[in-house]
């Protein structure tokens, strides 16, 4: 190789060796300082967007974890509510037994389930969480349960819905245009009950030319089990009828079989549920304007009297099943909510895994690889060094 006092080859190649191990020593030391090997979008555009978006929903999931565990915490006020009232509710059937003895004092009874009555509205009352009570009312609530992103990188969110399940005890006003006896006479009254004996049929008749009032809710009981179609603007009986023949359908209770006639306009329309158990079974039917509550019966119990007892015998089973649905319902539902919370959380961690994988530095390794550099940049110094002196042999020429 030529010398030259202008041009120093040597120097200059060693330079650019020492240039390259300087630049790998600061890469590595940036991510020991920082923990990561994709820090910045200069690191690697591709994994740095990846991962920025990952870590985007994981802060959403977390934020997802607060609103579940809101939610779960609300809905189980209300499941325990709702199993203290059940507990109520049967403490009251027990005094409502001994009122059909008639050498019982039924006064003392009657005051004792309205304590009872009481210490119930005060528990639906108390039955609240930040403000939100699912024992009042009829609304649903949902809480934010997941961010559901597509391979487009479209997000959508999904909730689960909690419906509230009223147990108060404020009884509905009741409103015409339930006419129903077991020989489907219209009689046009807005409750009726009657207990068939196996082999007869409940007749609902329900009059043509009356106009349904949106808001007013129907509620069939059959032996405690209740259903409930609550009227809609347009709604006339065939959309009653109908819709109670396809929800006892749904239900398929053993022994009931309904039918539906349409009215054809000088006719009214007719439910027929035929009782083919080995049983008597009881059914009671009432519309109301809907201001009631779940326990609107309660209000009316009355065991002062050896009528009132029997009465409140029949309805206190179909309480207690409300207060049961209701449990049950929420029950369901905190289920639900706490096996979402659980999935993302699992969700969230591995999302976290993900996201080590494609930024964490490999300390172990950029420990190494740092002894090697270090190695290597005193070695660069000292080349640098030795090519720089290399023209001081150009002076021995010249001697």
């Amino acid at each position: 190789m030529t010398n030259s006092l202008l041009t120093n080859t040597s120097a200059m190649i060693a330079l650019q060796n020492l240039r390259q191990v300087n630049k790998g020593l600061n890469m590595v030391q940036e991510q020991i300082s920082t923990g990561k090997k994709v820090s910045t979008a200069k690191d690697n555009a591709a994994i740095f967007a990846i991962s920025t978006v990952m870590q985007s929903d994981v802060k959403g999931f977390e934020s997802i974890n607060q609103s579940l565990n809101l939610g779960s915490a609300a809905v189980g006020v209300a499941r325990g509510a709702a199993e203290k009232v059940s507990e109520l509710l049967t403490e009251m059937k027990g005094l409502i037994v001994a009122a059909q003895e008639d050498n019982v004092d039924r006064t003392k009874i009657q005051t004792d389930i309205g304590n009872l009555r009481d210490q119930i509205d005060s528990i639906v009352d108390a039955a609240q969480f930040n403000g939100l009570n699912f024992l009042k009312g009829a609304t649903s609530t949902d809480f934010l349960a997941s961010l559901d992103r597509d391979s487009g990188g479209n997000v959508t969110a999904s909730s689960i819905s909690v419906d509230a399940y009223s147990l108060e005890t404020t009884a509905g006003a009741a409103v015409q245009g339930l006419a129903t006896t077991t020989t489907g006479v219209n009689t046009n009254r807005d409750s009726a009950a009657a207990l068939v004996a196996t082999g007869n049929t409940f007749a609902l008749d329900l009059e043509g030319t009356d106009t349904q009032t949106a808001g007013d809710v129907w509620e069939l009981r059959i032996d405690g089990r209740k259903f409930t179609y609550a009227v809609e603007t347009g709604d006339d009986e065939t959309d009653i009828g109908q819709a109670f023949k396809n929800m006892l359908d749904a239900a398929g209770i053993s022994g009931i079989a309904a039918t539906w006639t349409a009215g054809d306009g000088t006719t009214d329309g007719q439910l027929d549920i035929a009782n083919t158990t080995g049983g008597a079974v009881a059914f009671e039917v009432t519309v109301t304007d809907g201001s009631g509550g779940g326990l609107g019966n309660l209000a009316g119990l009355d065991v002062s009297t050896a009528a009132g007892a029997a009465d409140a015998l029949v309805k206190i089973e179909g309480l207690i099943q409300e207060a049961v649905d209701a449990s049950a319902e929420f029950g369901s539902a905190q289920k639900r909510i706490e096996i979402q919370n659980d999935f993302v959380t699992s969700l969230t961690d591995s999302l976290k895994t993900g996201i080590g994988a494609l930024t964490d530095a490999d300390l172990e390794a950029a420990s190494a690889r740092l002894q090697s550099l270090q190695v290597q940049q005193q070695l660069g110094i000292q080349a640098l060094s030795i090519a720089n002196a290399a023209p001081n042999s150009i002076l021995g020429l010249f001697r």
